[in-house]
């Protein structure tokens, strides 16, 4: 039997579908496909063996593994930089294969063999080596070339500013058939504009429900309000606002920040705890132990917009309610005082605090229905793939 919504909630449900962020570019129209069944894909990138202090590695184990479901594979080309070595949590990627390199004379007779029986080749963002690789790829007989940025508005920004791009190269991103972003709405025509990119489509972030999801709360972890986050200076203004201001308003509630690279500077208060760089595999007892957690998105992507984080998914599929900073394209992922919370100033966070547990119950539960429909790694995956068949 079919289950009967009140007319609010139809209401909802529409307006969700309506708002529902799609793969493809809204600026460009979608090419009719043919679908690819064992698609090859090698990656040349930053990191999926380590989550240390970057939101990469945790994005292409869910796309991996997502892809791996479909019936298709990766290759992950990733460069054994000393910082990620001391915090590899994964030697495996799931349903394909991992390809360490001290450095890129190493890798080039691999890369280049494996180039040569591949269906896409990919250099990401940040790709340690992004620039030999994208020259690699160009002449490489891939049947896809493409260029996934996931750090957008920090690359248009450099571009802007004259300034190299160093994971892109002196020709841009004119030799990619297709550039994949992060980031939506004016990236895209800026990244044909700039780098002269000849044909994009958003893919953004996700979660992989199997990794991320409800748990028992831990006592060590339990907070009225949490933020899971790397240090970042263009992020600080935002946490000072919506999170240490809270704090110093609020000094009889408890305040819990879990990350790296924190300097010894850092402004903490006597009711703010520290707990240092957490796994994967640690993260839903942080989010299920908190009452509240904070998403703060970086100053170039938030002026941007269209650019969710990663931690803001994978909380919501914890069932974790989310007050989040507000910036364009928000509502598109997940509906404000529905789904999600958002805040401007320190006394709208603190309205957030004084809502009722029941409240932010109702509102973790309907974040995480949001993210298992709409946001999660199999999800992308499919639009990836998608994306592939509309190209070859």
């Amino acid at each position: 039997m079919g289950r009967f919504l009140p007319p609010a909630a139809t209401e909802a449900v529409e307006r969700r579908r309506r708002r529902r962020p799609t793969g493809a570019s809204a600026l460009e129209p979608r090419r009719p496909r043919r679908q690819l069944g064992g698609v090859k894909l090698v990656v040349f990138g930053l990191t999926i063996s380590s989550s240390w202090a970057n939101g990469h590695a945790t994005l292409w184990r869910g796309l991996a593994s997502g892809l791996a479901r479909l019936g298709h594979s990766v290759m992950f080309f990733e460069r054994d930089l000393p910082f990620y070595a001391p915090h590899r949590d994964l030697i495996e990627v799931p349903g394909g294969q991992l390809c360490l390199y001290r450095d890129w004379e190493e890798a080039l007779p691999q890369a280049r063999d494996v180039l040569a029986g591949c269906d896409v080749a990919m250099v990401t963002s940040y790709c340690p080596d992004g620039a030999a690789a994208g020259e690699l790829v160009a002449s490489s007989r891939a049947r896809l070339k493409v260029f996934y940025d996931m750090d957008t508005p920090v690359t248009l920004e450099r571009a802007r500013q004259g300034g190299p791009v160093e994971y892109v190269g002196a020709r841009g991103l004119r030799d990619y058939d297709l550039v994949l972003s992060f980031t939506g709405g004016e990236a895209l025509a800026a990244l044909r504009d700039l780098l002269g990119a000849r044909r994009t489509a958003t893919l953004y972030g996700s979660v992989d429900p199997s990794v991320h999801h409800p748990v028992a709360r831990q006592e060590n972890y339990q907070s009225d309000l949490s933020y899971l986050g790397t240090y970042a200076a263009n992020r600080q203004q935002a946490l000072e606002t919506l999170f240490l201001d809270p704090a110093r308003r609020l000094p009889g509630r408890k305040f819990v920040i879990g990350g790296a690279q924190y300097p010894a500077d850092f402004p903490w208060l006597p009711n703010v705890f520290f707990v240092r760089h957490l796994p994967p595999s640690e993260h839903p007892a942080f989010y299920c132990s908190s009452a509240l957690t904070l998403n703060v998105t970086r100053a170039p992507m938030a002026a941007m917009g269209w650019c969710p984080s990663g931690r803001l998914f994978e909380a919501a599929a914890c069932g974790t309610p989310v007050l989040s900073d507000d910036w364009p394209g928000l509502e598109s992922f997940f509906t404000p005082g529905e789904e999600i919370l958002v805040a401007r100033t320190a006394a709208e966070a603190q309205e957030a605090l004084a809502r009722t547990p029941a409240e932010l119950e109702r509102i973790g539960r309907a974040a995480r229905d949001r993210a298992l429909s709409d946001h999660t790694a199999d999800r992308r995956a499919r639009e990836l793939v998608e994306l592939v068949e509309q190209e070859v």
